[in-house]
């Protein structure tokens, strides 16, 4: 992700030399090879440690962690084997918003990561799986995340995206400092339908991603597809952010009348009893 990130933007014409990129990983494997494609893509300014993110934070200054301008993670999913008991009193202050359950940490690698950014100019961009929108285990935890106003969308991303893994996820974006006009407001979308699908993996393909980097730009309603809801809306919600709450599906009868519709079961209604009528008589006469 960080050289992605820093080809990006050499292919805009940016200068991309300048970039200072930091990464923690405990895969060995992973990390040494996030270090061997830093060097081979002529990218130096960076620091890549191996090592747990909860209990050995790699990336200190002055004792306390270094805030960035920009995060991007894709933290492992609800792990069970952490030292939950250490998190109670973390000397870094990152149990901003409280300690998550023992067998789910996500909660606890997205407060690393609020306490992580510039105060002034923090944005992050995190994959997570959708359970972190809505499980009770966090719901104190999240509805003080949203009260934090640092929440500024949340993207749904179809099924079987991952190798191996039908799991749906989403991508959830913050911002320390969010323009005027998207204060006290979160942008939810819903992307799920959108993807290419070939042999059972799916991908999303440059229309998909351009219509959800709109929408995101956009910051505006779109039927069955994008919702800016306000903190107070999320909040009255008990601080739940299932995107279901937010974009409603299109239904085959969200366009016709209650009269219509009345009718329509009407004669859905008429059409069975003819059609049990001629069942009936067809099994008397034989």
């Amino acid at each position: 992700m960080l050289l992605n990130c820093a080809l990006n933007f050499k292919e805009e014409g940016k200068e991309y030399r300048t970039l200072k990129l930091y990464g923690q990983e405990i895969n060995l494997l992973t990390s040494a090879i996030a270090c061997m494609n830093m060097f081979m893509h002529g990218i130096e300014e960076f620091s890549v440690v191996r090592g747990n993110t909860l209990t050995h934070p790699a990336s200190l200054e002055n004792d306390e962690l270094k805030t960035f301008n920009v995060i991007l993670a894709n933290p492992p999913y609800s792990i069970k084997a952490w030292d939950r008991k250490a998190f109670e009193s973390d000397p870094y202050g990152r149990n901003l918003w409280g300690t998550p359950p023992q067998g789910c940490a996500d909660y606890a690698f997205q407060q690393h990561i609020h306490q992580s950014l510039d105060k002034d100019n923090g944005r992050f961009v995190i994959l997570w799986p959708h359970g972190i929108l809505f499980r009770d285990a966090e719901a104190e935890m999240r509805r003080k995340m949203v009260a934090s106003d640092q929440i500024e969308a949340v993207i749904g991303l179809g099924a079987n995206l991952f190798y191996n893994s039908p799991m749906e996820a989403m991508i959830l974006v913050g911002n320390t400092n969010k323009p005027t006009e998207r204060k006290g407001k979160v942008l939810f979308v819903n992307g799920k339908e959108d993807f290419i699908e070939n042999k059972g993996q799916a991908y999303l393909a440059d229309e998909h991603i351009n219509k959800l980097y709109k929408a995101f730009s956009d910051f505006v309603d779109s039927p069955h597809f994008a919702k800016v809801a306000t903190l107070e809306e999320i909040l009255a919600q008990d601080g739940n952010m299932n995107i279901n709450f937010y974009v409603k599906k299109q239904n085959a009868g969200d366009d016709i009348s209650f009269a219509q519709a009345y009718q329509n079961w009407q004669d859905a209604s008429v059409q069975l009893n003819n059609s049990m009528q001629r069942l009936f008589d067809s099994l008397t006469s034989s």
